[in-house]
């Protein structure tokens, strides 16, 4: 016998899901907000879900809502979360640098651009600068250079403010100044009722802890004030040596891992490369000194080093040092991350994999392809500056020795490929993972800003951390909205405490 109620909660379901377009869209026009509402046949539509930096990220919503200030994005939650017969789904993006499709882009919703929200304002009374979350920080360094002083920031012109910062954030002062996060003086956030508040060491200081690392859980940032410090030039750049350096590379990396803390103002980043026009693999060291200091004492041993095809370190100032990294939005990209003790044996059996991974794509990828593994860093004085700066949830503060972030990046053309690639990506993590495990190198911390989609970042901060972030999340968002209503990022509703292992809820 047919169940008539059944068959006619799936027709209302599959109607409105047609309608939602217009549904969702038109709340937010009736909602005073027309004017900033594009939509699938619109130039600026196109143009901006064609910006994301991955391919397989530009997934088209219903329509792209672009707020002009912190009162737009609380009136379009408001209109969002109220609407009827059922409340709508949205994304928010910063700067659209997420590979994950649906992190911070979504297929059946709204998509809440804050592009537009893209200024840098200094504040020489109290040394800081607010930067609202659509901004980029190519802009940011560009403005800031000019007036003689400079934040903590990310590496990359092309990557926006917000999405960086909630995540932790490295940077090239992070080992002096700690990372982008512990940086942050005041966050302004809308809450899921739409009220506009500022957390801070005073005010709101559960929120503000919880900000700094636990993701798009509790808000939407709107803005933050960073501290900002004396800036000017420095000495920097990439220098590029062949496969036959690699080894020889990789051992003088923890030597400088170990040691970093002994010169703060040095920041190094190494990674193997491949490029099908080259036709072999590469190493390349990115090397930062935020001190206008020509290859300085703590890189003495890495330019020394035979094998060299080129050396483009040069006194330059963070604003053109962002643009070197800036990278193409022309490919589908994958990436992920580990973390291990810095241990030469991790990095030796990490390049065995990838020469491996590159024979294999060198035979099966079709279609322009890149791919480049990276190591960097993380001394101990990462959790020490959290503590100093007040706390946050990353849980470094457990550990007491240099650690190395790894991150395996793949970009290639065709979606046929995806499943090669994506692949690939996945089994350098899992195969460098088990290694460090089994040799007792391994380390439980997942960096939430490379974190891949099957991994769980909020998880492997400590269970105090994840009991943090819960408790404030009860109490900054007892409705759920940034569970049940923006779908993207990781979710603290999938985060068990030890004592509720198995239920999904908060």
């Amino acid at each position: 016998m047919v169940n008539f109620a059944i068959v006619a909660a799936i027709a209302t379901f599959l109607t409105s899901s047609k309608a939602a377009s217009s549904h969702c869209c038109r709340k937010l026009t009736k909602a005073g907000l027309e004017g900033k509402i594009s939509y699938p046949k619109d130039e600026t539509y196109k143009q901006r879900i064609g910006s994301y930096v991955s391919k397989a990220a530009q997934v088209p919503p219903h329509c792209v809502f672009q707020p002009r200030d912190k009162n737009d994005v609380s009136t379009a939650v408001r209109a969002l979360v109220a609407a009827e017969p059922e409340p709508c789904q949205f994304a928010v993006r910063s700067g659209g640098h997420n590979t994950i499709p649906g992190a911070s882009s979504i297929s059946d919703g709204v998509n809440i651009d804050l592009g537009l929200m893209n200024s840098t304002t200094y504040h020489p009374e109290n040394d800081t600068a607010t930067v609202q979350s659509g901004v980029l920080w190519g802009s940011v360094y560009s403005t800031l250079d000019k007036l003689g002083v400079m934040v903590v920031g990310g590496r990359s012109a092309s990557v926006g403010t917000g999405g960086l910062v909630l995540g932790g954030g490295d940077s090239f002062y992070a080992a002096r100044k700690g990372l982008v996060s512990d940086n942050v003086a005041q966050f302004e956030v809308v809450l899921g009722n739409g009220e506009i508040v500022h957390a801070n060491n005073q005010d709101r200081s559960d929120l503000f802890q919880v900000l700094k690392g636990g993701g798009n859980n509790f808000g939407i940032v709107t803005a933050m004030d960073l501290k900002t410090f004396e800036g000017g030039p420095l000495w920097g750049g990439n220098v590029v040596y062949s496969q036959s350096a690699a080894l020889e590379i990789l051992s003088e990396f923890v030597k400088f891992a170990d040691k970093l803390a002994e010169d703060p103002y040095a920041s190094l980043v190494t990674y193997e490369a491949f490029l099908p026009d080259i036709g072999e693999p590469m190493v390349v060291n990115s090397l930062e000194y935020t001190r206008p200091v020509e290859r300085p004492e703590p890189f003495k041993n890495f330019l020394s080093i035979e094998g060299k095809m080129s050396d483009s370190t040069h006194i330059t100032n963070m604003t053109s040092l962002s643009r070197e990294w800036e990278a193409p939005n022309t490919y589908r990209v994958s990436f992920s991350t580990v973390t291990t003790k810095n241990d030469l044996r991790v990095l030796t059996k990490a390049h065995e994999l990838w020469l491996a991974v590159v024979q294999r794509l060198k035979t099966e990828a079709k279609g322009p392809w890149e791919g480049h593994q990276l190591y960097q860093p993380m001394p101990p004085t990462f959790g020490k500056d959290a503590i100093a700066h007040g706390g946050n949830v990353l849980g470094l503060d457990r550990f007491d020795e240099a650690l190395i972030l790894y991150e395996p990046y793949l970009s290639w053309t065709y979606p046929g490929q995806d499943d090669l690639f994506n692949g690939q990506a996945k089994w350098l993590r899992d195969e460098l993972a088990a290694f460090a495990k089994s040799i007792g190198a391994d380390n439980e911390f997942i960096y939430l800003d490379y974190a891949d989609a099957d991994q769980d970042p909020l998880g492997s901060y400590g269970e105090e951390n994840v009991r943090k972030m819960k408790a404030a999340a009860k109490k900054h968002d007892p409705q759920e909205v940034f569970q049940k209503l923006q779908l993207g990022g990781f979710k603290l509703s999938k985060v068990a405490e030890p004592d509720e292992r198995g239920h999904d809820d908060l």
